[in-house]
């Protein structure tokens, strides 16, 4: 099968694996970059080198991840991308006039081909782990594969996002032999091998000891063990449990996570950037306020339709005038991120606490779920729920905390879909489109 998988996974994945360390890590020392071959690694690692394709596969994670969130942001409603180099930004991602989604695209080539990489290298990682003669012990050799799985599934779910359920198919999940990959599988048999992954993964975390032969990035500080990592792997696992409409399967996965009530809601795991040398920026950030041009700016109705006195609008910055393209228009810049040095986040406490809110009211346990939901409204300095208390008017209050607490984080535009409420999301303009997924791209046939 000629893909675009085919080509990524052939194409330097050891190079990729080693080529951008993260300064914040202790590394071996390199290999010679121009020694070691894909095969060679698989056959017979060394540490340094196991350890050196762990950082390869976490600075992977950065690849293009901009474009993901813009994906998102753009058609969730969260913010409009302005960009004076690309007008598709203000075109066929808000599906403007008679724009459409190309399936030959950067905004869906690049993000499919970033999350294939990372996965790639992820197996080259769990094949060097079953294969080298280097003296690990189980426990370490648990450890890395944990890890590896634990980021595939993290690709796995980033790229389902973006197809879901497109009548072509979703993703392709069995691609550990480029040479013969699997066909592409509808979102609901997505959603369950990833589901089984994370499982499998977690499974081998618990069996990993109480420490990681390898660094991780700072944006896992906090997760820097087995022990911990496992925390991180139950998190994303409630996300999917979500996902699946499995309720129960989101509160068990919940209490071996990292959720904490009590907790500051930025606990979590994040990508990483840097300004440092040899590192990268994060893109997200846009350096100058008031841009005409190459702006990420709020749909003015995030602000509007929000209670008054919430802290969270300072995700936004009001400009000192109205941003325009073409039909498009602002008053407030995104405002997320400080700096280039500024982290994006995976995961976060707020977010399991949100998860929390959302399977106790499905399950019926509504008291429960507002208890919750009072943990998000006070942190943003609103007042305890106070609306009725049907289940229709508690999804309702659910999914507006999700809008402002997850703003511009790749959480609207899902949630929106996964509640059949695609017709519910605001346009600006009477012949937009909400489109419900991104098209396969054409090389994937």
């Amino acid at each position: 099968m000629k893909s675009q998988l085919k080509n990524i996974f052939l194409s330097a994945a050891w190079l990729l694996a080693v080529s951008a360390l993260y300064p914040s890590c202790t590394i071996d020392e390199q290999v010679d970059l121009n020694a070691p071959s894909v095969d060679g690694i698989e056959a017979n690692a060394t540490v340094s080198e196991l350890n050196n394709l762990v950082a390869g596969i976490l600075s992977g994670q950065r690849n293009d991840l901009d474009i993901y969130l813009d994906d998102h942001g753009i058609i969730g409603r969260d913010f409009y991308r302005f960009s004076s180099a690309d007008p598709r930004f203000t075109a066929d991602i808000p599906g403007a006039g008679s724009a459409f989604l190309d399936n030959n695209t950067f905004y869906i080539t690049r993000p499919w081909a970033a999350c294939y990489q990372v996965i790639r290298n992820a197996w080259v990682l769990r094949h060097a782990v079953v294969n080298t003669s280097a003296p690990l012990t189980d426990e370490q050799r648990k450890g890395y594969l944990g890890f590896a799985k634990t980021i595939q599934a993290l690709q796995m779910i980033w790229l389902s996002n973006l197809t879901h359920n497109n009548p072509d198919g979703c993703i392709r999940v069995d691609v550990e032999d480029p040479d013969n990959l699997g066909p592409l599988v509808t979102y609901d048999e997505a959603l369950n091998y990833i589901a089984a992954l994370l499982d499998e993964a977690y499974g081998d975390l618990n069996a990993a000891g109480s420490s990681f032969l390898f660094p991780l990035s700072t944006g896992f500080s906090s997760f820097n063990t087995p022990a911990t990592f496992a925390q991180f792997n139950r998190a994303l696992r409630a996300r999917v449990a979500a996902y699946q409409q499995d309720w129960n399967g989101v509160l068990t996965s919940l209490s071996g996570s990292f959720i904490n009530p009590a907790g500051s809601l930025t606990t979590g795991a994040y990508v990483s950037f840097s300004t440092a040398s040899g590192d990268r920026p994060n893109s997200m950030y846009i350096s100058l306020p008031n841009l005409p041009t190459n702006a990420r700016v709020a749909v003015n109705s995030w602000v509007t339709d929000a209670e008054p006195g919430d802290l969270r609008l300072s995700k936004v910055a009001m400009r000192t005038e109205p941003a325009v393209s073409g039909p498009f228009s602002s008053n407030y810049d995104v405002a997320i991120w400080s700096s280039l040095d500024d982290d994006i986040a995976i995961i976060r406490n707020e977010e399991l606490i949100l998860l929390s809110a959302e399977a106790k009211i499905q399950l019926g346990d509504h008291m429960g779920g507002v208890a919750d939901l009072n943990i998000i409204r006070s942190a943003a300095g609103l007042p305890a729920y106070s609306g009725s208390m049907d289940h229709e008017s508690l999804i309702n209050e659910m999914l507006k905390q999700r809008r402002y607490s997850l703003f511009g984080e790749g959480h609207r535009w899902v949630d929106m879909r996964r509640y059949n409420r695609l017709d519910q999301i605001q346009t600006d303009n009477p012949d937009e489109d909400v489109w419900p997924y991104f098209p396969i791209p054409a090389s994937e046939g």
